[in-house]
């Protein structure tokens, strides 16, 4: 059962993912802005893969940011979501 509950976190973590990367691509924002949160994807993409669980909590609060309007200045190195 704990398989079936992980196989489900991993399909949902993975749906949200591609629509973060559709909802980043196409916004209006400055390059920089828009790095920025392709850094933010690509460290939960890459926390997905040790810690699934952490990287369902991180894509939550990137989408709230990009539901609400709150983005990176666009000149920070930390991709940190």
């Amino acid at each position: 059962m704990e398989g079936d509950n992980q196989l489900k976190l991993y399909a949902q973590v993975a749906d949200q993912l591609k629509e973060a990367h559709i909802r980043v691509r196409e916004l209006q924002v400055p390059e920089g802005v828009r790095m920025a949160l392709s850094r933010k994807l690509l460290v939960v993409t890459a926390a997905a893969k040790h810690d699934l669980t952490d990287a369902a909590t991180r894509l939550d609060r990137l989408m709230k940011d990009l539901d609400e309007g709150r983005f990176p200045d666009g000149n920070s190195l930390d991709g940190t979501p």
